[in-house]
């Protein structure tokens, strides 16, 4: 039996854009983006960006995804802005990480993108010095993988927009979301 992946691009289905969103898009975003683009390769493209950029991803972020083998050379922090322009690849799915993001007003996206919160906790400057905030960029990591892996496993090219919108927020509820994320909070 073939790998999802290959079913799909052998059936002529287009990639799935995905974009990750996140204030400085320096951590949470860079760490999904990184993750989507290893699990979901062939079938999905994953960006990520912030709306207050903080111009180079957390070296934490990047030293967590370099021991878990993914590329990071390519990983830079960016504004939102620039998949708002003409000529800018056209989003199938919108996922905001943190929740200053989520309540912020974001810019148009051509097409009608997919759009959900999945919550997770900063991992940047948790207190108690530099192994307290490893141990939480890995506990970012594993939630944000968690999440990454349960959409890579559904049949988005061949779902309903509305089913897909279904799917992906009962993903943004499961353990480790932020109470905003799981419903139980109120918008920042």
């Amino acid at each position: 039996m073939l790998p999802a992946w290959e079913m799909f691009a052998s059936l002529g289905f287009a990639m799935i854009n995905v974009l990750v969103l996140c204030t400085a898009n320096s951590a949470r975003s860079i760490l999904g983006e990184a993750i989507l683009n290893k699990i979901g390769a062939g079938r999905f493209q994953a960006y990520s960006a912030g709306s207050h950029p903080r111009g180079v991803p957390n070296p934490l972020a990047l030293e967590l995804l370099e021991l878990r083998g993914h590329p990071v050379g390519a990983l830079r922090s960016k504004s939102w802005d620039v998949f708002a322009e003409p000529g800018a690849p056209k989003m199938d799915i919108v996922i905001t990480v943190c929740d200053a993001a989520a309540g912020e007003s974001c810019p148009f996206w051509p097409g009608t993108p997919v759009k959900v919160h999945w919550g997770i906790p900063d991992p940047a400057g948790v207190p108690g010095g530099i192994e307290a905030e490893r141990a939480a960029f890995r506990q970012a990591y594993d939630r944000l993988h968690a999440r990454i892996a349960a959409l890579v496993a559904m049949p988005v090219e061949i779902m309903a927009r509305e089913d897909i919108q279904m799917a992906v927020s009962a993903i943004a509820r499961v353990e480790g979301a932020t109470d905003l994320a799981s419903g139980t909070g109120n918008s920042p």
